[in-house]
């Protein structure tokens, strides 16, 4: 969906619109991702069932999280379940821990898979990935959006409970 600028150019903004296709879903949390770090975005919200789809265990992913987090920044987790999350994604996992005091990880561990949203959301721009099986859904920077997605988020957020710990500890 977006293209790599030239040397030297400036990144293109987040593209605005449609996205279809799990490629151009992958590409957008990419790129999403690189340009908090960039923009130096204060707060995120990642959400989905499983994160099955996502390239969360990617280096170039895993390298724009570690740019990002300096101090004052959040990011929310939400999930049913985080079992595909260590056992897909272990670049990730090892950010996790690394982060955990600027992460909230959550789960809504009795709701139904496809009814948790898929969802980039930021105070400047958010992805909702509305149809999880074909990776088709809409982006955009639109206040009315964000807004309603962060509202959502919330709701979501309410019925959670914290999950997904930074270490496990043993006896």
């Amino acid at each position: 969906m977006t293209d790599t600028p030239a040397e030297g150019a400036a990144p293109a903004p987040l593209p605005t619109g449609r996205f279809e296709g799990r490629e151009a879903f992958r590409q957008l949390v990419r790129d999403a991702l690189a340009t908090a770090a960039r923009e130096g975005w204060r707060e995120i919200i990642l959400s989905d069932a499983t994160f099955e789809d996502w390239p969360l265990g990617e280096r170039a992913v895993v390298e724009s999280l570690a740019d990002w987090s300096k101090t004052g920044r959040h990011i929310t987790l939400l999930a049913k379940r985080y079992d595909d999350v260590v056992r897909r994604h272990a670049r990730f996992v090892a950010w996790r821990s690394r982060w955990a005091h600027i992460i909230r990880a959550e789960a809504c561990a009795a709701a139904d898979p496809l009814d948790i949203p898929s969802v980039i959301w930021s105070p400047g721009w958010v992805l909702e990935r509305r149809d999880i099986e074909r990776s088709n859904g809409y982006c955009g920077t639109e206040p009315e959006r964000r807004v309603a997605l962060r509202e959502l988020m919330n709701e979501w957020l309410q019925k959670a409970s914290p999950a997904f710990p930074a270490s496990t500890l043993g006896l």
